[in-house]
């Protein structure tokens, strides 16, 4: 599977992004999908998750009730809608592929097998 995210940008604090993820591979349905962040200085830090089957989703709670995860398959596309952004929501943000099984939420970066190559998300104050 290969990833490539897309859609960061600058933006002023309570704006709104989405960001997308393109997979490549006939399988993509069945992969549990994240998305990761790293800002300057910091370990890359979990932001949500859905797994493949029956698109459960969990979230940071440092995002929970202002970013949603989805995905469509038929597309083989996952999204990110951020809203309410912060400052501190700046970061690379990493898409992420998983080899689970169905109903499986990954949280953790070593679980993951695939990486999108990030796009840069600034949230001016």
């Amino acid at each position: 599977v290969q990833l490539q995210a897309s859609g960061g940008g600058l933006v002023q604090a309570g704006g709104s992004l989405r960001l997308s993820c393109t997979a490549s591979g006939r399988t993509f349905s069945r992969y549990s999908m994240g998305w990761f962040r790293q800002a300057p200085g910091k370990e890359r830090e979990f932001v949500a998750a859905i797994s493949w089957g029956d698109g459960r989703t969990f979230y940071a709670d440092s995002v929970k009730g202002r970013f949603t995860i989805s995905r469509d398959n038929a597309k083989n596309m996952v999204y990110l809608q951020m809203n309410s952004l912060k400052p501190e929501d700046t970061a690379v943000y990493y898409c992420a592929a998983a080899r689970t099984v169905t109903g499986s939420i990954v949280r953790t970066p070593l679980g993951y097998h695939y990486w999108g190559q990030g796009t840069q998300v600034t949230v001016s104050s």
